[in-house]
């Protein structure tokens, strides 16, 4: 880490200034974004400052695809988790990441986030590498449909559920109040073919499709810079990207709360709140 690096004690207005600085010696940066982002929305981040989880581990893809009452209690918690989840607004950082965008700074930005908040805020050039919460997949088909036409098919199937939330996810899910509750729970099967169905997201332990991956990778080689904002980089899914950035002799820069997994391969490291750093930054460029 070179001496332009802030220290985790300096003010929101000097770590503004550092990313300024940042931004006027790389001109096209791509960004790599993850739940640190959201958290101002009312969208709960995976990961302690330390980098360990806050809950237990998501569900795996393969115990989803194998086991019928994995399933269940997904959609179950994901049918009291989307209430919560759907109603989430673009905050501050998403809307400067935006405005970075506009003024040509930012060139390609890759989330790691289902929620689409960078483009409810406007940001054009988005790619949503772990895939999008609001659309549901038929494993069998591939069928594609809209997940508010899924919260309606699980209500009707499931009339006198009544499940609470005790605690939300970053993915929607949710940590129910009542034990068991899931047991009995009806999920229904795809309208085209009756197959499995699915959020369009990528669940851990499933693979990130490699058009994606090289679409982030391109994003980056066409960029002078790496600026992650948000993401503790523990997946390998974003870390890569971060490695890359570094093994190709392109700087990166890291903003965000905590500890990272790449925080040896920065150049630039801000320990800060996104929202107040980037528009800290935005008012000095």
């Amino acid at each position: 880490m070179d001496a332009s690096s802030a220290l985790p004690e300096q003010t929101e207005a000097a770590l503004g200034e550092a990313l300024a600085q940042f931004l006027r010696r790389h001109r096209k940066v791509a960004v790599l974004s993850g739940a640190g982002v959201s958290t101002a929305s009312g969208i709960p981040d995976y990961r302690d400052t330390d980098g360990q989880w806050k809950h237990s581990r998501p569900v795996m893809y393969e115990d989803f695809r194998r086991h019928a009452h994995i399933r269940r209690r997904y959609w179950a918690r994901s049918l009291v988790g989307w209430e919560y989840f759907r109603r989430a607004r673009p905050n501050t950082a998403h809307a400067a990441l935006a405005t970075l965008e506009n003024a040509g700074h930012v060139r390609g930005l890759v989330t790691q986030n289902v929620d689409r908040l960078h483009q409810q805020a406007g940001h054009r050039e988005v790619l949503d590498l772990h895939g999008r919460l609001d659309q549901v997949v038929c494993l069998d088909c591939g069928e594609v449909s809209e997940r508010e036409e899924m919260q309606l098919r699980l209500q009707a199937a499931n009339p006198v559920f009544e499940g609470r939330a005790d605690s939300t996810r970053p993915d929607g899910d949710a940590e129910l109040a009542q034990a068991g509750i899931e047991d009995t729970f009806e999920v229904p099967g795809c309208r085209r073919c009756g197959g499995m169905l699915k959020p369009a997201v990528v669940f851990f332990g499933e693979g990130v499709p490699r058009d994606w991956v090289r679409q982030a990778t391109a994003h980056i080689d066409e960029a002078d810079a790496l600026l992650v904002v948000g993401s503790s980089l523990m997946v390998f899914s974003g870390f890569r990207f971060a490695r890359h950035a570094a093994k190709s002799g392109k700087p990166v820069a890291i903003l965000g709360l905590g500890r990272t997994r790449a925080d040896e391969l920065a150049s630039l490291r801000l320990a800060g709140d996104c929202g107040g750093v980037l528009n800290a930054a935005l008012g000095t460029l």
